[in-house]
């Protein structure tokens, strides 16, 4: 199936095709047939299966052809509320680009920063809304916005918005909608509590689901190291000087592990960032521009934060503390494995993580390689993961397959010295 076999008008179809874009994905081949029809969605799939396009093309098609469209001053007839700024930004940016050729408004509301230029736009008219929980409830508090006229809405990464404390927000922005309305609900997992909240927000959905390994793992070329705590970072500093990679992310657990390593990095004159709810905004969208623009090639993110990364071409992902969710690994590793591409995903893995490896191993249902030729193998403790294959040749290494950017000169990670 192609983009132009889904019965998508021309002006999308174009801004589609002028991104590269010729087949989609599993999630778009399924859910955009279904939302097209007007019908609600329970959809399960992991960032990184081109999910946003999945919810945003079908919108922006059903907005066009309304016959609403255009009459008076524009309302907020679609609204979409996500857990991150990241994640919001970037989901507007897709209806944007999708959008190019519509005429069809949108703009990106957050915290942490001065309302000023959110309110001006928002005065000016805009057919959809990308939010944040607490800035939304706070600019509906305030008078700026009203929900009464919402023809579509998308609650997207369910799982992080109950993760991150969000769940009486959610509840009550669902009290504000009017009760015909086309409901898209998107979580990469659903636990009880996320099932029990799409009940509350769809009648009888349609159901999508794209399984984890069928998603990110599967293309993802992967391979663990095991390493004790103490030397991860000597570890990760020797990978980044010996291998050539062109960008880089690496996965703390915590925030303040997250500015360790930028500091310890530092000292081996490696230049890397951290991006985490701790910095402020400014800080953080500076941070994610210069990753972008390949000025910053090593960027240290907390799971959260790292929503709405989306970076062509990344070379590479390193959990340096594994999850101790496993779908929380199939996200991370997504980040590479970005829709039909492929992707290079490393893990390190000391003696207090190994159940983490199994239950992720579990969920993926795949070997992961072991790497051995590596200066600091943790031989402590007897290798329990036995059924895990040791890749054959190369000395043990996997056979890396660098994208462009990966076979950038790595001298860009280190700092000029001055004599």
């Amino acid at each position: 199936m192609r983009f132009k076999d889904l019965e998508l008008i021309e002006p999308i179809l174009r801004a589609v095709e002028e991104q590269g874009y010729i087949y989609p994905t599993p999630i778009q081949s399924k859910s955009i047939p279904i939302l097209l029809e007007g019908k609600d969605l329970l959809g399960c799939a992991q960032t990184g299966t081109g999910k946003t396009a999945a919810f945003a093309i079908p919108i922006l098609q059903r907005l066009y052809l309304s016959e609403n469209n255009n009459k008076g001053k524009r309302k907020i007839r679609a609204i979409v509320v996500t857990p991150t700024r990241e994640l919001a930004i970037q989901i507007a940016d897709s209806f944007s680009t999708y959008g190019k050729y519509t005429g069809i408004k949108n703009t990106v509301i957050f915290g942490g920063v001065k309302q000023g230029a959110q309110t001006d736009a928002l005065k000016k008219g805009v057919d959809i809304l990308v939010a944040t929980p607490g800035r939304l409830l706070d600019l509906i508090g305030q008078g700026f916005i009203t929900l009464k006229d919402i023809e579509y809405s998308v609650l997207d990464e369910a799982d992080q918005m109950l993760d991150m404390g969000f769940i009486h927000d959610i509840k009550k922005i669902i009290e504000k909608l009017p009760a015909k309305r086309q409901s898209l609900f998107f979580s990469a997992t659903m636990p009880s509590a996320i099932i029990n909240l799409s009940r509350k927000i769809l009648g009888n959905p349609e159901k999508v689901t794209i399984k984890p390994e069928q998603a990110t793992a599967e293309k993802v070329e992967q391979a663990v190291y095991f390493v004790s705590k103490k030397n991860k970072v000597k570890l990760l500093t020797h990978l980044l000087k010996t291998e050539e990679y062109g960008s880089v992310l690496v996965f703390s657990r915590t925030k303040h592990g997250a500015n360790k390593i930028v500091k310890l990095l530092a000292r081996a004159e490696i230049i890397a960032e951290a991006i985490h709810g701790n910095k402020s905004q400014g800080a953080r969208q500076k941070a994610l521009n210069n990753f972008k623009s390949g000025d910053t090639n090593v960027l240290i993110a907390t799971d959260i934060a790292a929503r709405g990364i989306d970076i062509e071409e990344l070379s590479l992902v390193v959990n340096y503390d594994l999850p101790n969710v496993p779908e929380t690994y199939v996200h991370r590793i997504g980040r590479t494995g970005r829709a039909s591409a492929s992707g290079i995903a490393i893990s390190f893995c000391d003696m207090e993580e190994r159940p983490y490896l199994r239950d992720i191993k579990k969920l993926i249902n795949q070997d992961i390689p072991v790497i051995n030729d590596h200066p600091y193998v943790d031989d402590s403790v007897e290798d329990t993961t036995k059924d895990i294959k040791k890749p054959s040749g190369n000395k043990g290494k996997p056979k890396y397959s660098n994208s462009k950017k990966g076979n950038t000169n790595n001298k860009r990670y280190y700092k000029k010295k001055s004599y």
